[in-house]
């Protein structure tokens, strides 16, 4: 069994804590070094105790959830010998009640939209398998309560 960790740092400096006049602004650190400014959501805690520039919770589950599911995807069409250029997701999060009316990331959508080269080319069929197969793979979609969508972008002729 595997571990995974990351730590999360907020510290009070000089600012007014108990009149809730405080910055939600903190550190996320990662295993592998990268430090991320993280915040709550201006969407949750209004300017300027809240920093729109950095990570909220609620993208970073969205984005967890698109990243595990785009490295599976990468996987897949590797072990099927399709050559992936290019992988973009436009992923989206959408808050409400769940079923015991609590508030919750209730739908994620993922937006898929991946290039393809070479001479073997996957079909429409092909690529929504290999989606499909991603999704039930991804740990983080099968550690989640939410609905977790995905509709991969075939806007393109390659596809």
């Amino acid at each position: 069994m595997a571990e995974y960790g990351a730590e999360v740092l907020w510290q009070r400096d000089e600012q007014d804590f108990l009149g809730n006049r405080y910055s939600r602004r903190h550190v996320l650190r990662f295993d592998g070094g990268a430090e991320v400014a993280g915040s709550s959501s201006p969407h949750v805690v209004p300017l300027p105790m809240s920093d729109a520039s950095a990570v909220d919770p609620e993208e970073a589950f969205v984005a967890s959830l698109s990243s595990c599911h785009m490295l599976w995807f990468l996987s897949i069409a590797a072990r099927r010998r399709f050559c992936v250029d290019r992988y973009f997701d436009a992923a989206v999060g959408v808050m409400g009640q769940n079923a015991d009316g609590r508030v919750a990331m209730t739908v994620v959508t993922l937006r898929p939209d991946v290039q393809f080269s070479g001479e073997r080319l996957p079909t429409r069929e092909q690529i929504e398998q290999m989606h499909h197969q991603a999704h039930d793979a991804c740990y983080i979609a099968n550690s989640v309560r939410s609905e977790v969508r995905c509709e991969p972008v075939f806007d393109r002729s390659d596809a």
